[in-house]
């Protein structure tokens, strides 16, 4: 806020973790100008409905409970006020508020001061009238005295906007003084200790660099309102950056800090969240491309004629072609343990209804209501089924995926970009077909499967993984070829570079990955949408029927043994119990095709 005062910055840049008082801080400063520097203010959020409810939630509520403010901005309620929702005037400027979304607030208006809240959520482009941040810092070119002030939880290396403006800034950060030794030094997460000193998480402590001492939560607090220094990495050249992280906030103690740690690393997905609000860091994305040999030697003994002990639920992930329909059957455990079970084929029409003779429609839904027997004694059956309803049989999709709507069947349409949903809060509505059609946000669900497998080790026979994806006995080359069909590059669009999939070669198959995507989509669907939880069902099983035993059909794959020169293998040696002769994936054909 003495930054927005200092007649040299022209821009402020802040890369910030969350809950760190940066509203109130944008807050502070409108008032400012409008109390005691009328100008025209632009204050910019993520979305117009953003927006409307800054306005209604926090901008309101200020104007209304300060006594210098109240009067100089009328009630929008009154008949001659002027004032709308979005738009306050008062006298010598006014304050409008806008969504990155929408290019109609960006423009047709000249600027002086700009404030634009988590510029990492804004979208790509504005409409067709590319990046929102270039089209509303263009708004204060007529302005010399003109104040840009942006900030944001950042994202992504190499694709957030509030890194890039820091690093073009003189990049400030705060120093503070050790209490034990008086040495000023930067906090950073690396000196904040528990298991390496025998304590647990909730009890972690600050270890100075200087002189190792461990620091309790009291002396940290004590240490962020004692003496402190501003030191900048970079020459000014009017940009001022600022990084504010989690360990500089008296509102988040050590304890907590640690125990958010240890409960977000268990999934690539979450720590990346963990990474970005609490450290205020971007998060490296090494996983653009996976080659398929490393998958091949992960295979592990198990299948559909009898599943893990830790599955409890079962989605299954549909893909539709001309000749075919493609299937995957997922298996689910605790923290979104997965397990690949079988890829399967049902041959026939999909343009044939599902009430005609030798349907595939109709095989579906036996293939669906099969009963899967479970290690332990259980049996469970596909609790959701996901259909791409894109391609030539959009209008046979929807009739079945309505017919059987309420067994979870859902049709779904993939849609590409960085930032959408994985599964939609509402279903979308089409007017040529009848029925619910579900938006799922494919590239989403691309980087996480990536991540997952590019950064989640093997577990041991027996023990559980967060985030693992299992790979049955039965997938081959191919398979894994589909599954890591595509790498991730990155183009300009905008002014801004942003990461696309692309298939690595022209022409080849992603049926394994596009069901996949569809089976993890439908468990969303079916756990966080209506809040059954994995770990709550995983509890429900172990109390009922005990916690799964180590079991040999779950260890990877081996080669065998051979045999002592000389020496011929037995020919009564009875198989293996560890190694079962491996399963080709099943094929169900329509009764009217002839097998092959």
């Amino acid at each position: 806020m003495d930054l927005v005062t200092d007649p040299l910055v022209r821009e402020i840049w802040v890369m910030k973790s969350a809950q760190v008082g940066w509203t109130e801080i944008l807050l502070n400063v409108a008032g400012y100008f409008i109390d005691l520097d009328p100008s025209p203010i632009l204050l910019v959020q993520p979305t117009l409905e953003i927006a409307e409810a800054f306005s209604k939630d926090r901008l309101a509520p200020m104007i209304r409970d300060t006594p210098v403010l109240t009067p100089k901005i009328a009630d929008p309620r009154a008949r001659d006020s002027g004032n709308t929702l979005l738009h306050k005037k008062f006298n010598g400027g006014h304050l409008t508020l806008a969504g990155a979304n929408s290019p109609q607030g960006l423009r047709s208006r000249p600027i002086r001061i700009l404030l634009c809240d988590e510029v990492d959520g804004y979208p790509t482009s504005a409409g067709t009238e590319g990046d929102p941040f270039a089209l509303a810092r263009k708004r204060t070119t007529a302005f010399w005295n003109r104040k840009i002030l942006a900030g944001s939880t950042p994202t992504i290396k190499g694709q957030s906007r509030v890194e890039a403006g820091y690093l073009n800034s003189d990049q400030r950060h705060l120093e503070y003084a050790c209490p034990a030794c008086g040495t000023f030094q930067r906090l950073v997460w690396a000196q904040v200790k528990w298991a390496d000193v025998g304590l647990a998480p909730h009890d972690a402590m600050y270890q100075c660099s200087a002189c190792s001492e461990l620091l309790n939560e009291h002396q940290r607090l004590g240490m962020l309102g004692g003496e402190y220094r501003v030191v900048a990495a970079k020459p000014f050249n009017g940009i001022a950056g600022l990084h504010i992280m989690e360990l500089m906030s008296p509102f988040v103690s050590l304890g907590e800090m640690a125990t958010s740690f240890v409960e977000a690393k268990k999934l690539p997905e979450t720590l990346q969240t963990w990474v970005n609000t609490a450290l205020a860091e971007t998060w490296a994305d090494t996983a653009r491309s996976i080659e398929p040999e490393g998958l091949l030697k992960r295979r592990e003994n198990y299948g559909a004629e009898r599943l893990p002990a830790g599955i409890v639920e079962l989605t299954l992930g549909g893909d539709t072609q001309d000749d075919r329909l493609e299937l995957q059957l997922l298996g689910w455990g605790r923290d979104e343990e997965c397990w690949v079970l079988e890829q399967t084929v049902l041959r026939g029409d999909p343009g044939v209804d599902e009430n005609a003779p030798n349907s595939v429609w109709r095989d579906l839904t036996t293939y669906r209501r099969r009963m899967f027997s479970v290690e332990g004694g259980r049996t469970l059956r596909v609790d959701g089924t996901a259909i791409d309803a894109g391609g030539h049989y959009t209008q046979q999709v929807m009739n079945y995926c309505h017919r059987h709507r309420f067994e979870s069947v859902f049709a779904i349409a993939g849609k590409g970009g960085q930032g959408r949903l994985a599964w939609p809060r509402k279903p979308g509505k089409t007017k040529k077909h009848r029925g619910d059609l579900y938006s799922v946000g494919v590239d989403t669900i691309k980087d996480l499967l990536y991540g997952r497998i590019a950064k989640i080790t093997p577990p041991n026979p027996g023990e559980a993984k967060p985030g693992y994806v299992h790979l049955p006995a039965g997938v081959d080359a191919d398979f894994c070829d589909q599954l890591v069909s595509e790498t991730k590059v990155y183009k300009v669009v905008g002014g801004r570079r942003v990461a696309v999939w692309r298939p690595k070669l022209a022409g080849v198959r992603q049926e394994a990955q596009d069901c996949w995507i569809y089976g993890y989509a439908v468990m969303i669907a079916r756990t966080k949408g209506r809040r059954v939880d994995l770990n709550d069902l995983a509890n429900a099983v172990e109390k009922r029927f005990g916690k799964p035993a180590p079991s040999a059909d779950r260890a990877e794959l081996a080669a065998p043994e051979a045999p002592a020169e000389g020496e011929p293998p037995p020919d009564d040696a009875p198989p293996d119990p560890r190694r079962p002769r491996p399963k080709r994936f099943r094929t169900i054909r329509s009764n009217y095709l002839q097998r092959k």
